[in-house]
């Protein structure tokens, strides 16, 4: 059987909108690559050489331990200590005179833990607790 042709098949008449929207996004790109933005920025006081208002800053005098991997094992302030009774000694003697002063410790990362300890122990018994150690990350 044969079947006439419609006799109108309906046509989309709509506006096709995919080009509109192109180029507004090519204008809008373009509009905000071209616009001259202000940029924003926080006004920063920085004080000149001749300024009175710098003040000097002064090293303070810190009292440093270091724990060797081999023998002497201690030294204070740069200066090695065979004997760890002597050690202490000075080190309380330098904590008199300097009561104020930091405390800082550096041990090789190669020294036996033991020797850490025993420098640990002593700071805890004369309960100075504000020391910084010296780590390698």
């Amino acid at each position: 059987m044969i079947h006439p042709p419609q006799a109108e098949q309906e046509l989309d008449v709509g506006v096709d909108m995919t080009a509109l929207i192109d180029i507004i996004f090519i204008m809008l790109v373009f509009f905000m690559l071209t616009a001259n933005v202000r940029l924003q920025a926080l006004p920063v006081d920085v004080p000149t050489q001749g300024d009175e208002s710098t003040q000097m800053i002064t090293e303070t005098d810190s009292i440093s331990i270091n724990v060797m991997a081999d023998s002497p094992y201690w030294a204070l302030d740069g200066e090695r200590l065979d004997d760890f009774n002597l050690f202490e000694q000075q080190l309380l003697e330098r904590l008199k005179t300097h009561p104020k002063a930091p405390l800082i410790v550096a041990a090789d990362k190669h020294a036996d833990v033991q020797h850490l300890m025993r420098l640990l122990a002593l700071l805890q018994a004369q309960s100075i607790s504000q020391t910084q150690i010296l780590m390698e990350p």
